[in-house]
């Protein structure tokens, strides 16, 4: 197992969230648009043809058959696009609110899909008015839409009154903002019940774009078959495949041709695959393209975007369906489904599995399996020998549940973290830490095993902790995640270490509006020890952070430096060549933080005075470092460097 596939073991005593996250976000259907489009007035205050469409069953009908007295609403939507999939209940909730008010919905499906299927995902998404395939893109045409989600507004005559965005819950194409403050499509609604004008009647609508379908292959010189699937085969299927976390799979040329010009983009923007280094040393687990790669999908979809010949093509990946390193030596699994809400803030859940053990065991190395990859976005694992978490979810238990709570199930909510400070508990044993990490999982993660002779003490009688990160599709989902553990089956000679550069402290705060506040901190190595990874921790307010190690007498050397920190995308970096560090070796960690009103993650509004802490609103800086000592002996880093010797 090569180190690519490894994460942080998580030993401190903080709370993590979001290790590497899952591939969510190419924007949309590809045309040669890449950036969000402009607001369009297009076809405002003019009629609407009455275009036509056919059911599932055959069936034909018109725009005029499924007009409103006093309104229509004519959504453009793509089940394949996570911004459209995202406004499946507020569409419900205005169709409840405003279809007895004699205002009719119609959902347009401009994809591949055909009639029976749009049908099918319609029933799945629980839409309450009829969808309908417009695979030809005759409705696309005449209501001059760009984009998935993009809501239209007919008065009684079949007049555009307002086109655009349903709110404004996205900046970006998956970029929310911490609020919904604007709801365009409703406010649009009330005005044309209410006979008056739209205040606002065009607004720019965020989301998937729609494929013209209309490709001219102006070359050859690049085809899909020979030289872009390897690409995608490498880089993107691991998440973008069917039953997995990516919104949309990429395992066909057709596939591959409907989002096109948005894999140009985002590849070129550097924002897919993610990876956020600038600096730092050479990575094992690097997924960043090479400049081939990208100038060969620059070159693809230029030319048209042409097939080739299928014989060309390199053979499917198969993905593995058992247990990487056979079977584990104990299985846990989440006693029952986990049911996760259509809509809202993403649900971070830890689920408390009984490890159930007599004696102190070595685990070297683990597997975790989602139940449902689809809505599963990473894993933190722990373990805790307190017991503190079982208080928790029995807390959880107990709490009176509303009728209309979506998210149910086993374990307990949390903000971050495991919901509580692991330095603040009492440890039941003086010689093993009270909490610690067993890694975590993201797509593509296929098993980690520890390096050789080395592992982390699981103690007798402990918990372990499963903190899942669930992200909504737009529809109810279940899931039942397990984990498998591998146990030393001799003397394990050099534990695992996770040393923790520590940069907040409880006393810090950065100042409301304030867009550039700088934390920092340092760790001094008390012992021999190799460094094999590297991952800095921040939250939402997080601008940039750089983590360097300075060998005693030695020069500054730079492990990671992140110049545009993402929350969302937050992972271990594991070195390509281990480093080894002497005694005495000073760790550095350097951010800056933004906590004005023109960062979009600020989950204040307006900008509120931001301490340590592992709430959402609260803000934190570590960086973990994965060790294996020289010795027997643990290594940690000290506050204050070590005292020169006599």
């Amino acid at each position: 197992m090569s180190r690519m596939a490894r994460f942080t073991q998580v030993g401190s005593a903080v709370a993590l969230v979001a290790l590497a996250a899952a591939l969510v976000g190419f924007g949309g259907a590809g045309s040669t648009w890449a950036a969000d489009p402009a607001v369009s007035t297009d076809r405002l205050n003019k009629e609407i043809e009455n275009v036509t469409f056919t059911d599932a069953a055959g069936k034909a009908s018109s725009l005029r058959d499924h007009a409103g007295k006093t309104a229509t609403v004519v959504v453009f939507l793509s089940f394949d696009c996570p911004v459209s999939n995202s406004y499946a209940a507020t569409l419900a909730d205005l169709h409840k609110k405003y279809g007895d008010k004699g205002v009719g919905f119609l959902a347009v499906v401009p994809t591949d899909d055909d009639a029976a299927k749009v049908a099918k995902k319609a029933a799945e998404f629980k839409l309450p008015f009829p969808a309908f395939s417009d695979s030809k893109l005759a409705a696309a045409e005449a209501f001059k839409a760009v984009v998935t989600p993009e809501a239209f507004v007919l008065d009684h005559n079949r007049v555009l009154r307002y086109r655009g965005r349903i709110d404004n819950a996205y900046s970006g194409r998956l970029k929310k903002n911490p609020q919904v403050t604007e709801h365009d499509l409703a406010a649009a609604l009330a005005a044309v019940v209410a006979g008056k004008d739209v205040a606002a009647p065009a607004t720019r609508a965020i989301g998937c774009h729609i494929d013209p379908k209309e490709r001219k292959v102006t070359s050859e010189d690049v085809t899909y078959h020979r030289d872009v699937a390897p690409i995608l085969q490498k880089h993107c299927q691991s998440c973008h495949r069917p039953g997995d976390v990516g919104p949309f799979a990429l395992t066909t040329y057709r596939q591959a041709v409907n989002w096109a010009s948005d894999i140009v983009h985002y590849t070129q923007s550097k924002e897919m695959p993610p990876w956020k280094p600038a600096g730092g040393v050479e990575f094992s687990n690097a997924r960043a393209l090479t400049i081939k790669e990208l100038d060969t999908l620059v070159a693809w979809e230029k030319a048209g975007c042409p097939e080739g010949d299928p014989k060309d093509a390199p053979p499917p990946l198969k993905f593995a369906s058992g247990w990487r390193f056979g079977e584990p030596d104990l299985v846990l699994e989440v006693p029952e489904d986990f049911h996760v809400g259509a809509a809202g803030k993403d649900e971070f859940r830890v689920f408390v599995l009984p490890a159930n053990l007599k004696e102190d065991k070595y685990v070297v190395a683990y597997e975790v399996k989602p139940g449902n990859a689809s809505v599963v976005h990473h894993t933190l694992n722990y373990f805790d020998a307190t017991g503190t978490a079982r208080k928790l979810e029995e807390k959880e238990k107990a709490r009176a549940k509303k009728p209309d709570e979506q998210d149910k199930g086993p374990g307990y909510s949390v903000a971050m973290g495991i919901g509580f400070l692991p330095q603040l508990v009492k440890a039941p044993r003086p010689d093993v830490p009270p909490v610690g990490g067993l890694g975590g999982w993201a797509p593509g993660q296929l098993g980690v095993r520890y390096p050789e002779g080395s592992g982390t003490l699981l103690p007798k009688e402990s918990d372990i902790l499963l903190q899942v990160h669930y992200h909504r599709t737009g529809k109810p989902e279940k899931d039942r995640t397990k984990i498998g553990l591998y146990f030393a089956k001799g003397p394990v000679g050099k534990p695992w270490n996770t040393l923790v550069i520590t940069g907040m402290s409880p006393i810090s705060f950065i100042p409301a509006g304030k867009a550039d506040h700088k934390e920092k901190g340092s760790g001094w190595l008390t012992g021999d020890a190799t460094v094999y990874s590297v991952m800095p921790h921040m939250h939402l307010l997080g601008k940039s952070v750089k983590i360097t190690m300075t060998p005693p007498d030695g020069a500054p050397q730079v492990l990671v430096d992140i110049d545009r920190w993402d929350y969302n995308w937050q992972e271990t970096y594991w070195l390509a060549k281990p480093i080894a560090a002497k005694a005495g070796t000073r760790f550095d960690i350097e951010a800056v933080f933004d906590n004005s009103a023109k960062n979009p993650n600020n989950p204040s509004v307006p900008p509120k005075l931001v301490t340590f802490g592992e709430e959402t609103t609260n803000e934190m800086l570590f960086g973990f470092l994965g060790a294996v000592p020289a010795g027997k002996e643990r290594v940690r880093l000290l506050r204050e460097p070590p005292a020169p010797k006599k």
